[in-house]
C-alpha cells in the first residue's frame, strides 16, 4: 500500500530541512522563498522496533520494512489560489498526495527570514488554510454550475450531489476545513473525484527551537498552535536538530538523543503519529527467508490484507494463520506459540489487528 504525505507551509519555515532529515538527502534548503520549485520526493523506511525484535528471533535472509513517501512541496503565499507565488502549481502538487504534513514555524530567530517578517503560527496557519479553502470553493462552485440545471429538472443523482456540494460550501464559507465534517462513505464516494484539498487528513509539525525540545511547555508558539488545532494533531520537533541527528551513525544518534532526553527521534514520532491520525496499522509476514512489514487501513478484513501482498491471495483466500506479536516475542518461536494454543485460524470475516503476524492460505 503506497501512501504519500505532502510537506507544506509558508516559504522558509523548515520544510526542505525536514525533508532532508526524513530522507537523509541533500535537497536545497536556502534562506529565501521558493528554494523548492519542483517537488522533491523521498521514500523512507518506517522504523518499527517490532521488526528488530522479530529479526532477532529468526535472523532472516531478508528484511523489508514498510515505507512512507514524503513530498517536499514549494512554499505557499497569500494569493496562491489566484496564482500568486507558485500558485496553481503548488495546489496541484497537494492534490496528488494522500495526506498533508503542515509545517508551522514556532521559533524566533532574527537570522532566518520570515516571509511576513514576524513569527505568528496562527496567522501563518490561517494563510495556508484560506488558500486551500479558496481553491476548494472554486472546485465546488464549478461543479454546481454543471449539475444545477439537472438538479432543478428533478434528476435524482444530481439532486443528491448538489445537496452534498451545498453542505461542503457551507462549511468552507465558515472558513473551516472539510476534514472537520462528518461525511458518510456514500457522500465521500460521490465527491471522491473532486480531489478536494481540505478533505485530506492533516498533521501539523511545530518547528521548535532546540531548547524547547527539553522543555516544550515553555514554547508559547507551540502552545497557541495546540490550542488552535488540538494537541493530538501536533508533532513538536526541532527540524534543525533532527537534521543533525540524521547525519549521525546509530551509536552517536543514541548518545545525542540522550543529551536532549529524547526516547525516539521526532521523525519517528511524526511517522507513527501519521499512522494513528490517518487510521493505519501494520501486519507482518515472518519466516527464515524474509521478515516483512505491510501497511493496511484499520478495519480491513483478512482477505483484503492478503490482497495487499498479491491479488491471488485475496481471490483464492481460504484462511489466515494469525500469531500475535506479543505472543511470539514472549514464547520465542512459532512452534511454542502453536503448542500453547495461541495460534488463531482466521476466516474471511476476521478484522486484521495491528501487530498480527500472518500466514495466508489460498487456492487459485
Amino acid at each position: 500500500m503506497s501512501l504519500s504525505t505532502g510537506i507544506i507551509g509558508l516559504p522558509n519555515v523548515g520544510k526542505s530541512t525536514l525533508f532532508n532529515a526524513i530522507t537523509n538527502s541533500r535537497v536545497e534548503a536556502a534562506n529565501y522563498p521558493f528554494a523548492t520549485i519542483e517537488p522533491n520526493v523521498g521514500i523512507v523506511n518506517v522504523n518499527d522496533i517490532r521488526m528488530e525484535k522479530l529479526c532477532e528471533l529468526i535472523e532472516p535472509n531478508s528484511i523489508v520494512y514498510t515505507t512512507y513517501k514524503f513530498v517536499d512541496i514549494a512554499g505557499l503565499v497569500a494569493g496562491a489560489s489566484k496564482g500568486e507565488g507558485l500558485g496553481n502549481k503548488f495546489l496541484q502538487n497537494i492534490r496528488e498526495v494522500d495526506s498533508i504534513c503542515h509545517v508551522v514555524r514556532c521559533f524566533d530567530d532574527s537570522n532566518i527570514t520570515h516571509v511576513n517578517n514576524s513569527v505568528d503560527p496562527i496567522r501563518d496557519l490561517e494563510i495556508i488554510n484560506l488558500e486551500l479553502i479558496l481553491a476548494d470553493l472554486e472546485v465546488l462552485n464549478n461543479r454546481i454550475s454543471k449539475i444545477a440545471k439537472k438538479a432543478q429538472s428533478g434528476d435524482k443523482t444530481s439532486i443528491i450531489e448538489k445537496e452534498i456540494c451545498d453542505k461542503l460550501l457551507d462549511c468552507l464559507k465558515k472558513e473551516k476545513l472539510l476534514n472537520t465534517l462528518e461525511l458518510s462513505e456514500d457522500e465521500k464516494n460521490i465527491i471522491k473525484s473532486y480531489n478536494l484539498l481540505t478533505l485530506k487528513p492533516v498533521i501539523y509539525v511545530a518547528n521548535i527551537d532546540e531548547n524547547s525540545v527539553i522543555d516544550i511547555s515553555s514554547n508559547t508558539h507551540y502552545n497557541s498552535l495546540c490550542e488552535r488545532v488540538g494537541k493530538n494533531n501536533v508533532v513538536p520537533l526541532s527540524v534543525k536538530l533532527e537534521f543533525e541527528i540524521s547525519l549521525l551513525d546509530k551509536e552517536s544518534k543514541i548518545e545525542f538523543m540522550k543529551e536532549y532526553k529524547m526516547e525516539q527521534s521526532g521523525l519517528d514520532k511524526l511517522v507513527f503519529k501519521s499512522y494513528t491520525l490517518f487510521g493505519l496499522s501494520t501486519f507482518f509476514t515472518y519466516g527464515k527467508k524474509e521478515v516483512r512489514a505491510w501497511t493496511f487501513k484499520n478495519g480491513m478484513l483478512a482477505p483484503e490484507c492478503a490482497g495487499i501482498i498479491h491479488s491471488d491471495f485475496q481471490r483464492g483466500f481460504i484462511k489466515a494463520e494469525i500469531i500475535k506479536y506479543d505472543d511470539l516475542i514472549s514464547l520465542k518461536s512459532e512452534n511454542a506459540v502453536k503448542e500453547s494454543g495461541k495460534l488463531k485460524l482466521a476466516g474471511k470475516d476476521y478484522v486484521m489487528q495491528d501487530g498480527d503476524i500472518c500466514t495466508f492460505r489460498f487456492n487459485v
